[in-house]
């Protein structure tokens, strides 16, 4: 297939990924802010700061509007100069897959459409304002519903192959980013403030700590969808090493990092067979194995809370250089300051 062709594919995944995390990020921090005691500047920073938008929004409505729910939520869902925004990701998508209207399915183009005319209607503004869970489950749906038609109504072959590959990398990269801010956040919880109280009142801050704590780690794995799964591997018992192992490294759970990675990595080699050493792309499908074979082995290590932001550092930095990789070597792009479509998708 032509690299046009490949590029719109892979960038029609990410951004239906993309929409979907940031539509669960949002109604799950919703949740938070409403039913945890905590302030609200530690609910929503991380949700900017996750979207790579900290300095834009700074820049635009002050560092200290992120206290601010409403303008965060208004920020992320319709703001047309946030490139991040659920209006914005979601125009993208449909704009690649109208660029390759010959290559997605019926089913997969009136899903995508449908979502577009919603989010830019007056339905869609009365619900946000009047139900804001309604209107992120909404948004949720039809993109799991896309992402679903994709797998279920298209052939698979090499366009399959590339809106999951870039589907994958998005998830990695949006896994690691939500897990290494919230870790950080929760890891770095003041304690209960030493004080003269009495023994009774001193158990009873730590206590409450306790719960604020857990109600913070359970809100990240809901905002990772891994709630569930979480609590069936490991019968209700809330850790800081069990979260995080678990959304790092447990291979049948299909949002972590080593799935997403191992995932991704298949894909590669099928569009790009390791044995044909004579097909553009070797390098990327080298890094990405070899960033396979790292996750692997930090799984089978010792459990270090402090290595933490290192590994999910290294994570997100590889996961980049492998899409600027696939770019370059397969997407026909140029060197990144001479080619302005790789700055704007």
């Amino acid at each position: 297939m032509i690299s046009r062709v490949a590029d719109h594919c892979f960038w029609f995944g990410r951004y239906l990924e993309r929409t979907e995390n940031m539509a669960r990020i949002l109604a799950v921090t919703q949740n938070l802010a409403l039913d945890a005691e905590i302030p609200t500047q530690q609910c929503w920073l991380p949700v900017i700061i996750v979207a790579g938008q900290k300095a834009h929004f700074g820049a635009e409505h002050g560092e200290e509007a992120a206290a601010d729910g409403e303008l965060v939520q208004r920020y992320m869902s319709f703001d047309e100069d946030n490139p991040t925004s659920l209006r914005r990701s979601i125009s993208a998508a449909r704009w690649n897959a109208r660029s390759i209207r010959e290559v997605v399915s019926l089913e997969v183009w009136e899903t995508v459409n449908e979502l577009h005319l919603w989010v830019n209607s007056e339905e869609a503004a009365e619900e946000f304002r009047s139900s804001r869970y309604a209107f992120y489950r909404r948004v949720r749906q039809l993109t799991q519903l896309c992402l679903g038609l994709t797998q279920s109504t298209m052939l698979n072959d090499t366009p399959l192959d590339f809106i999951w590959l870039g589907v994958l990398l998005e998830r990695v990269g949006q896994t690691a980013r939500t897990l290494d801010v919230h870790h950080h956040a929760l890891t770095n919880l003041p304690p209960p403030p030493p004080s003269e109280m009495s023994v009774q009142a001193q158990g009873a801050l730590r206590r409450q700590h306790r719960v604020v704590e857990t109600a913070l780690w359970l809100s990240l794995l809901r905002a990772c969808s891994g709630f569930e799964p979480f609590m069936k591997l490991n019968q209700g018992q809330v850790s800081e090493q069990a979260v995080a192992q678990f959304l790092l490294y447990e291979p049948r759970f299909p949002r972590s990092i080593r799935h997403c990675v191992h995932a991704a990595f298949a894909r590669l080699c099928e569009i790009r067979p390791p044995e044909s050493v004579a097909l553009p792309g070797g390098e990327s499908l080298e890094r990405l194995q070899l960033l396979h074979q790292w996750v692997a082995d930090r799984a089978t290590e010792a459990f270090d809370p402090m290595a933490v932001h290192v590994a999910l550092t290294h994570v997100v930095d590889e996961t980049a250089m492998i899409c600027d990789g696939i770019g370059r070597e397969l997407l026909g792009y140029g060197p990144p300051d001479s080619n302005p479509m790789v700055t704007s998708q």
